[in-house]
């Protein structure tokens, strides 16, 4: 069997699921099993509407509500006729009522809590696999709605809910396995879980690749698609280099590097449940059936170029703690990433000397109180609005002369380089920037090792060893 995943823009309106109906139905002979996300944007608006509730507009919050029915029933009015949409009609009302009793209560205590916002968040995810479902009936496919809260199990840290895949696999395999061995096309909701109790929860951000991958790995499939927008995997993003190409096969560590660093076609932990069961991961576009997109998998082929892809992850800050050499305490990198940790601050990059330590954070974050707890260590500076530029390719670190050409490039370039990490990873050179340098940047560097010209160079030292 495989797994198919719809993100949002694959299911954002009646002729967008019409398309989703007739690639499922190409690969029937395959046996899926359909994962879909909400609707494009709506998760967006469940989030400004909880927001507002919680502030006390409750009438804006109802009227952002108004606009999310009626969206959602003119759809399905595209897709199904007035005699077959009674059923769904019916469902779809009275989860639009209960949402509007939860923004109600909201409203009323004048607080969100995460338990709330997962229970907010995941109507969307509700909705549309129900609309996914009917527009399959409708359109020939013996399609049947299965409520991934019933079968995806997750512990009760909510908005970012870490599953528990030994309860998990049991109900997967007792509650869609059947459904598939007779020739039926499950239609699961992404994103969105429960605890082993049933409180609905959510598995953060990009959850819905999560939940394909968590689907394949405990159905066992030969392979799980993730359909979105793009073609696929690019050696950079094509909105700063148009001369930016498809990756046909990339592997699977060099992809959750590029996905943290930046590239969003799918979320870094989607591939997790999918490497340990050496399952394939395909990136395919929606919009263009025919592409062939980009083949994840455990081990890829040699890369033509240097790299594989570079990505970029704008929005970051740089904390710098000094100490005073003659202040040098033993346990000092301990006592730091034991305050990072006391706040609940991921760290991406770390650069070291004898006195001091550089880290980047992601920028939105509040340091105040981070910060506050790192003077006791030393002397502590923040730089804001800088960017990551991560460039990924096979043995990086063993290959002589490769971050000379990086920088020497962006020498050339004009910009400045702010923090260098490199050796912690075999496949990855990272770099600080100022967020304004990053067009720049990656322009002059992907036109230097993905050029004809580079392509050649690795060719003709391939055949010579």
């Amino acid at each position: 069997m495989i797994v198919m995943k719809f993100g949002g823009t694959s299911v954002e309106d009646g002729k967008a699921i019409d398309r989703v109906a007739q690639i499922v139905s190409a690969r029937l002979d395959q046996n899926p099993a359909v994962v879909v996300s909400a609707m494009s944007r709506i998760t967006d608006s469940l989030v400004a509407m909880s927001h507002l509730a919680a502030a006390g507009s409750l009438d804006e919050a109802l009227r952002l509500l108004r606009q999310l029915r009626q969206r959602h029933l003119a759809v399905l009015g595209s897709l199904v006729k007035p005699k077959a949409q009674g059923p769904v009609r019916a469902d779809l009302q009275t989860l639009f009522d209960s949402m509007q009793q939860v923004l109600r209560g909201v409203a009323a205590l004048g607080e969100l809590s995460p338990r709330t916002t997962d229970s907010i968040l995941s109507f969307g995810e509700l909705l549309s696999s129900r609309m996914v479902t009917a527009a399959f009936r409708a359109r020939g496919l013996d399609a049947v709605l299965v409520d991934s809260r019933q079968t995806i199990v997750t512990d009760a840290s909510h908005t970012r809910a870490v599953p528990q895949f030994h309860l998990t696999n049991q109900r997967m395999r007792s509650a869609v396995q059947p459904l598939l061995d007779a020739g039926r096309v499950p239609v699961m909701g992404g994103f969105i879980a429960a605890t082993a109790d049933g409180i609905t929860t959510t598995l953060g951000r990009g959850g819905s690749d999560f939940s394909a991958a968590i689907v394949g790995a405990a159905l066992r499939a030969r392979k799980i698609e993730i359909w979105t927008d793009v073609e696929g995997m690019m050696t950079t993003d094509p909105r700063l280099c148009p001369d930016a190409q498809r990756i046909a096969v990339i592997g699977f560590d060099e992809a959750s590097e590029l996905a943290y660093f930046g590239a969003k076609v799918l979320h870094p932990a989607t591939l997790i449940p999918a490497v340990e069961k050496n399952i394939p991961v395909y990136i395919l576009n929606s919009r263009n059936p025919e592409s062939k997109g980009t083949c994840i998998r455990t081990h890829a082929p040699r890369s033509k170029t240097v790299l594989r892809a570079i990505a970029a992850k704008r929005g970051a800050k740089v904390i710098n703690v000094r100490l005073p050499r003659m202040l040098v305490v033993h346990g000092f990198l301990h006592a730091l990433f034991e305050a990072f940790d006391r706040h609940a601050c991921p760290v991406d990059l770390v650069s070291s000397s004898e006195v001091s330590v550089s880290v980047t954070v992601e920028g939105a974050r509040d340091l105040s109180g981070l910060v506050q707890d790192l003077k006791r260590l030393g002397n502590v500076e923040v730089e804001d609005k800088k960017a990551i530029v991560c460039l990924v390719g096979e043995n990086l670190r063993g290959r002589i002369g490769v971050a000379a050409d990086v920088f020497h490039v962006l020498a050339n370039s004009g910009v400045n380089v702010h923090m260098i990490s490199q050796g912690a990873s075999e496949i990855n050179i990272s770099f600080v920037v100022e967020e304004t340098d990053v067009p720049e940047a990656v322009r002059h560097l992907h036109a230097h090792f993905f050029s004809q010209e580079a392509t050649s160079k690795i060719l003709s030292a391939a055949a010579a060893n």
